[in-house]
């Protein structure tokens, strides 16, 4: 990498340090919870596989270095050049050319930086060990729970499943909703039959730089890192399968606006950017791992997975508890305790979505773009998508975006897009009659 960047070093013990003043060090330390809570203490069936461990320990630095690396700090003030070096215990698998390249691609496309990610071997450190129960159940399905809309839809529909094995869903605590989180996942134990469900708590919260500045706002690789705790918990359960359920409208994630486009949109769950995770996790687990990660979700609309979490059984107050904000106020300092800001395109796409399945939607929003008062700078996402209704969407605005993978169906794809806008624009309709009704 050449020009002026960021160099952040993941150290370990023992003279594990960087040898020349360009590099930060992070590492465990970067992180407000103890490491214990972090990679220890985790009642699981089986061991941890090291490349699992690694994969996990490259997320983390990852993350870290995405929030301490500003954007503000940049000439464009969004594309950074950070070098990170990462000790690993499979170090020759990470060293392969495949390993570096679909690492590199993959966390190009999750934030648009540039990144030169260099292994070294994990010496003179010690790595938490889980727990090793035995005598546990293994779970035959393994997925993330992040207490939206789509993740509770796909538990509910896959606790009622015909299987004695047990579901294991992972969910990572949202800064300021852990309690929502909590009762959202209550609704899923209220619906099990006969199958066990059980939920793997984590948490990962970064700590303050030492700067006393805040930290970089977006956080675009916080998928991955939640990717790669579900898939160190599926290593242990022996499961060959990790499920990230998103609904295929905001997977693939459309751009309103051409300043959207590509990175500059959240790809965290796009078609492309599992089928990178999915050969990175082929190039350094070696031939004994089949271990895939997908999405559940990719080709329904919002609405449809409401109407999938409504046949599971779950109630219209069910889906209206969850979290699907992009900003939730509740995170503010001094905000009010409300998970839903209401204003964003995910808000949006969930009225959408609620309304398709229940006909009305209960949710306690902070503020409603359509609304009188409403600032005008917190409609942006209002009327981008008002704009990006009126004109068509085609199927070379979806590959000219984010290229999708050789397996995926790009008519299916597009279908999905146009059956998700279709919903959209009864929420428009709606709020158009009523505005008319108000002025009447």
């Amino acid at each position: 990498m050449t020009g002026t960047g960021h160099a952040l070093w993941w150290s370990g013990l023992r003279g594990d340090r960087p040898r020349d003043t360009r590099w930060t060090e992070i590492g465990e330390e970067s992180f407000q919870e103890k490491e214990r809570r972090v990679t220890g203490r985790h009642h699981l069936p089986g061991p941890v596989p090291d490349w699992a461990e690694d994969l996990f320990r490259v997320a983390r630095a990852a993350f870290i270095a995405d929030k301490y690396v500003r954007r503000t700090a940049v000439p464009d003030r969004w594309t950074r050049r950070i070098s990170l070096a990462v000790p690993v215990t499979e170090h020759e698998r990470w060293q392969s050319a495949a390993a570096r390249r679909h690492l590199a691609a993959l966390l190009r496309i999750l934030t648009g930086d540039l990144w030169d990610v260099s292994f070294r071997p994990l010496t003179g450190h010690y790595v938490e060990e889980v727990i090793v129960s035995p005598g546990d159940p293994r779970a035959s399905e393994v997925g993330l729970f992040s207490g939206g809309l789509d993740s509770l839809s796909w538990a509910a529909t896959r606790a009622r499943a015909d299987d004695p094995r047990p579901l294991l869903l992972v969910m990572f605590r949202e800064i300021g909703l852990l309690r929502l989180q909590q009762r959202v996942y209550k609704a899923v134990e209220h619906l099990c039959g006969q199958r066990p469900v059980t939920l793997l708590p984590m948490s990962q919260t970064p700590a303050g730089d030492g700067t006393g500045q805040r930290l970089e706002t977006s956080s675009r690789t916080r998928g991955l890192l939640y990717a790669a705790g579900a898939i160190r918990a599926a290593t242990a359960h022996g499961a060959d399968t990790v499920h990230i359920p998103e609904n295929g409208q905001l997977a693939l994630n459309p751009p309103l606006t051409p300043a959207r486009s590509a990175a500059c949109s959240t790809r965290s769950v796009h078609p492309w950017t599992l089928g990178r995770l999915n050969a990175l996790v082929a190039a350094v687990s070696g031939t004994g791992s089949v271990l895939r990660v997908v999405n559940p979700w990719a080709r329904l609309t919002k609405g449809e997975v409401c109407e999938a979490g409504r046949e599971a059984g779950l109630t219209p107050s069910d889906l209206e508890s969850t979290l699907s904000c992009g900003r939730p106020p509740a995170r503010r300092s001094g905000g009010p305790r409300i998970a839903n800001c209401g204003v964003c395109f995910p808000c949006l796409v969930r009225r959408s979505g609620l309304l398709h399945a229940n006909g009305t939607d209960g949710t306690r929003y902070e503020a409603l773009p359509w609304s009188k008062g409403v600032p005008f700078d917190r409609c942006t996402d209002w009327r981008a998508l008002q704009r990006w209704l009126l004109g068509r969407y085609t199927l070379t605005d979806l590959l000219t975006d984010t290229p999708l993978p050789p397996e995926a169906d790009p008519a299916e794809a597009l279908d999905v897009i146009n059956r998700g806008r279709r919903e959209l624009a009864r929420l428009l309709r709606i709020t158009e009659a009523a505005a008319t009704a108000a002025a009447a």
